[in-house]
């Protein structure tokens, strides 16, 4: 799980604690087919960053003084132990990274500094927290769709994915929908 990729320009994916699997075996699959290693990484929009260093976690101080260490350390390990078991098998090459401040940016400049090949998110989740999050902060896949000079690959959820998450989240769908999920 190291970054020395011995040459290969890997693949960035941006990940979430609470992500649908579906995002990351995406990014699996298309790492294995071209024999590259995949650098997942994660930013905790709850801190700002006060120094970068592309070769380790960033440098950060919480905006919430609250949450401490412990916090961030319970985070990466249940990332890493998420990744490993969704990585089991596959013989991928892989490195989880943390990162700070705003998740589109931090991306855009973690996948320059390690000249990622392509960078992957999710699609926005549904419901309504998403959505208003959405609203106020702007759609990381969207911005990066729009700011970088690398590829960018939004995974989408399928139908059915998206009518589980909706039915759990209280929304409700049109009929339309339904028929189609």
């Amino acid at each position: 799980m190291s970054e020395g990729f011995s040459g290969r320009s890997p693949l960035l994916l941006g990940i979430l604690p609470e992500q649908h699997p579906e995002v990351f075996r995406t990014a699996r699959n298309f790492a294995e087919r071209l024999n590259t290693p995949l650098v997942c990484a994660y930013v905790d929009e709850a801190s700002y960053l006060v120094e970068w260093d592309p070769s380790r976690d960033t440098h950060r101080l919480s905006l919430h003084p609250e949450k401490d260490d412990a916090d961030i350390a319970a985070v990466r390990q249940g990332l890493k132990s998420r990744i490993t078991e969704l990585a089991e098998g596959s013989g991928l090459e892989w490195t989880l990274r943390l990162l700070a401040g705003d998740p589109a940016r931090a991306l855009g400049r973690l996948a320059a500094e390690i000249d990622a090949a392509m960078i992957i998110v999710g699609s926005p989740e549904p419901g309504i927290g998403h959505r208003i999050s959405e609203a106020l902060n702007g759609s990381v896949a969207s911005w990066l769709s729009h700011h970088q000079g690398r590829p960018v690959m939004i995974v989408p959820l399928t139908k059915a994915v998206q009518a589980r998450h909706a039915h759990r989240a209280g929304d409700e769908m049109d009929e339309d929908d339904e028929d189609s999920a």
